[in-house]
Parts: structure tokens; sequence; C-alpha cells
């Protein structure tokens, strides 16, 4: 997916020579904490509220120019390169411009979140294994083909290396949600299973607190 796909081109944006009044009075009616700002209609760079409330109201944007964040994405970059942006800057929307710095519009956090969801396939039912592999051992089409022999397949599949041991987490989402068979698998291949969720763990939750509640009216 790319950034053009997530614009918001109804989005509100202020010029230089506003009144820091108004850039306050539109963060709160579309409820950001920052706008982008333009310059002769190019695009000059992003202002927080922060930075605004810091000066006086009757000012205009351009006495704080020096606190403009030169901050932005092309529409044809990948909506992950939005998403290291906003999460680097700690944005609540991160402006989009064209090759000669125009406005397009805006990709909100909001939306970006709710994309990202269904990025990572969390509107799909199944069932999570997180395994911790080492580097050198680590082997994609073997998890594949283990999760294969159980009669399913991986959905979603996303790894990152673990600060503090060095391993790969390998996040699976799978298409069961009864996952006690693939979670065995691994353990007999000698994988580390960190976590896993699914229907077994939820069973077997509900039936250890149907015996402690059995236990007690017994007493």
């Amino acid at each position: 997916m790319l950034a053009s796909q997530l614009i918001n081109s109804g989005f509100p944006a202020i010029n230089l020579f506003d009144k820091v009044s108004l850039a306050l009075q539109l963060m709160d009616e579309y409820d950001v904490l920052h706008l982008p700002v333009l310059s002769e209609e190019k695009f000059a760079g992003v202002i927080s509220k922060d930075d605004l409330l810091d000066a006086e109201e009757t000012n205009l944007i351009a006495a704080v120019e020096s606190s403009l964040q030169n901050i932005s994405v092309k529409g044809e970059e990948y909506f992950l390169s939005a998403l290291k942006l906003i999460a680097e800057n700690e944005l609540s929307l991160l402006p989009v411009v064209n090759e000669q710095s125009e406005l397009a519009g805006v990709i909100s956090s909001k939306d970006l979140i709710r994309t990202l969801s269904m990025f990572v396939g969390n509107e799909e039912k199944g069932g999570i294994i997180v395994l911790a592999v080492d580097k050198r051992n680590l082997s994609f089409g073997e998890i594949n083909r283990l999760v294969e022999t159980n009669d399913a397949y991986i959905t979603q599949l996303n790894s990152h290396t673990e600060g503090d041991t060095g391993l790969v987490l390998v996040n699976l989402k799978v298409n069961k949600i009864e996952i006690s068979d693939i979670v065995a698998t691994f353990q007999r291949y000698e994988y580390i299973v960190r976590y896993y969720f699914g229907e077994e763990a939820y069973a077997n939750e509900l039936k250890e607190n149907y015996n402690h509640l059995i236990s007690y009216l017994n007493m």
C-alpha cells in the first residue's frame, strides 16, 4: 500500500501569515496536535501544538517559523515509511507532498493505525505463535513446512531482533484457532515457543476456572 492511498485531502493547512489562534482552533476542531504549514502554496513544515501554546495567540505563524519540522512523505512511498516518520517524531499527522513540494494532503496517525491493524491481519481469525530463534538457525522455509504439516498455513509473518538476547522473534499468525498441535510440533523440533495465543489456551483457562469453582462449591 502506498502513502497516496491513505491521503486525507480535505484536511486543513495553515499559512505562515495566519494567526496562532486560528491554528489552535483548527487543532481543537480536528482533534490533532500538529498542522501542515504552507508558504506561498509550498509545504513549509509541520507545527506542533506545544510550540503554539508558547506563543501569543495574536502572533502570526511566521513568528514561530523556526519551530517548524520539515517532515513529510511522498505519495509514491510505501506506507511503512509514513509509519516510521510518525513513530519517530510522535506526530498526530504526516503531510504528503509531491515533487514540487506542494501539499497533497495528510495521513493521520489514527488512519495509519487502522491500516496497520489490517496489514498485520487482525481482522482474520487465527492463532498466534511467537518463536525465539537463533539467527544462524533461522529458516522461514522450515517454519512454514512445520505449520503445514498440521494442515494449517501462515496468514501473517513478521520478525524482529530481540535487543537483550540477540534472538530473532518470529511472529506467526496461522489460519487455525486451535494451535496446540502446531505448538507441540515446534517444541518437538526444539524451537523456543515464547508465547502462543489460541483456543487451546483459552479452553484450558476456562477448564481451570471451572474446576476451581466446583472445588469451592464442594467445600
